[in-house]
């Protein structure tokens, strides 16, 4: 099939070269003429593991081409995938729709046939709804507007695309046209439906709730353990032994029970701020309260670390020398949106320490973001005479690391283990001080 992908971000750049990699002849479009000449020299602008040989396959295949123009993307499908950012309002708990509404405004009206706008981004529930009245509005022509909402795990995004756990489609079902709408989703996604993938055909709003309340489940789910990771402080308690035994049980599964840093990134934070905004526009915040708690319990983490840190120092952070491994608020990844790892090196710069930074991916980004801090480019050369060490994003490379590699650079022998992902046993057998998040 013909289908087109309207902003190349991380969402809609893999989901344009993944539906090439199905098959489909595919036009990724985007207002940036930086990322779409990127993409169209198989070069991807943020870091994915797989995704890059996936684009320079379909691009060298002919399947697949970048555009700035809106026009020439009209004219090539009938089928519109729509990924574009919604990023959380400035002063806001609301999600931003500007860039989907910018998209819908200038798509509509150069449709010069049926066609169907599926949208792909996480939005608040009743925003398909809108678009498919608006966008009909702007059109010549009749306009269906459906959601099929991403499960993207960054990291592992290429394999979440082309071998998804589910597929969510949800469409109007008063429309006349829902069913031609559910056939052209079907072929599509023909291949992974073969592959008995499950398929869940839905109405507009749940198909926009499945996918921010499995962020909101996940979140709290996170928060769940670092509250009881609070409490395993209070009492010397293990957390991860705690958390082993929980998982044990088939109702609740060891996933996501990792205690620590806590969440960020680009979804899970201002995905469930946007659920509270959005309940609350409907006269139903108090069936989602419990998500501020989430919130609060989360950011309560990254102070708690810096308050170890400065524990670790002798009280006060003025003047001491910090090493901060990892940026990137999860590994497998470059992105620094509301990083936990960044945010923490940010807070103890601020508490006067000389911070210097490694992250085997991010350091570019977090620089943009933080460009006082220290960067480094590798583990020795951040550790170098550091009063304390702090992991704050578990890259293979930081959870490999044992006392002997350290001892050399270091000044002090104090570690922090924001993750819990360091074999504490062996540091302490090294002579080091080791602190996590809730463990003994």
């Amino acid at each position: 099939m013909r289908l087109t992908v309207f902003g190349t971000g991380y969402l809609g750049a893999t989901h344009a070269a993944c539906m090439a990699e199905l098959g489909h002849d595919v036009v990724g479009v985007d207002v940036d003429p930086g990322k779409v000449a990127k993409l169209s020299d198989g070069v991807t602008p943020f870091f994915e593991p797989g995704l890059e040989p996936v684009l320079r396959r379909n691009l060298d295949a002919g399947r697949l081409r970048f555009t700035t123009s809106y026009p020439e993307a009209a004219a090539h499908a009938d089928v519109h995938f729509l990924g574009v950012g919604t990023p959380q309002k400035k002063g806001e708990y609301a999600a931003d729709l500007k860039y989907v509404h910018a998209v819908v405004d200038s798509l509509a009206p150069l449709l010069e046939r049926p066609s169907v706008i599926i949208g792909k981004s996480t939005v608040p529930v009743g925003t398909a709804r809108d678009l498919g009245v608006r966008a009909r509005a702007a059109a010549s022509v009749d306009v269906e507007v459906a959601w099929n909402p991403e499960f993207l795990r960054e990291g592992f995004a290429v394999k979440d695309t082309l071998r998804p756990d589910r597929l969510v489609l949800g469409v109007d079902g008063a429309r006349e046209r829902a069913d031609w709408v559910a056939e052209q989703v079907r072929e599509i996604y023909a291949e992974l439906l073969a592959a008995e993938i499950p398929f869940l055909l839905t109405d507009l709003a749940t198909a926009e709730l499945v996918k921010v309340s499995a962020n909101a489940f996940l979140a709290t789910k996170i928060s769940f353990i670092n509250a009881v990771s609070e409490v395993c402080e209070a009492t010397g308690a293990d957390v991860t032994v705690l958390a082993d035994a929980l998982g044990y049980d088939a109702r609740i599964g060891r996933r996501f029970l990792n205690a620590g840093l806590g969440f960020g990134g680009g979804c899970l934070p201002k995905d469930i701020r946007a659920f509270m905004a959005r309940s609350g526009e409907l006269g139903a915040d108090h069936a989602v309260a419990f998500l501020r708690e989430v919130d609060n319990i989360n950011m309560r983490r990254r102070t708690k670390v810096v308050d170890m840190a400065a524990r670790a120092v002798g009280g006060s952070l003025l003047g001491a020398n910090v090493a901060v491994l990892g940026a990137a608020f999860k590994p497998e990844s470059d992105d620094v949106r509301d990083s936990p790892a960044l945010n923490v090196a940010g807070m103890i710069q601020l508490h006067g320490a000389v911070v210097t930074v490694y992250d085997p991916k991010a350091v570019d980004n977090s620089r943009r973001v933080f460009p006082t801090l220290n960067y480094a480019t590798s583990v020795a050369e951040a550790c170098d005479r550091a009063d304390v060490v702090l992991v704050l994003t578990e890259w293979d490379e930081f959870t490999a690391l044992g006392p002997e590699d350290l001892n050399p650079v270091v000044r002090t022998r104090s570690i922090i283990d924001g993750r819990n992902c360091l074999e504490r046993a062996r540091w302490r057998r090294g002579g080091w001080v080791y602190a996590g998040l809730g463990t003994p």
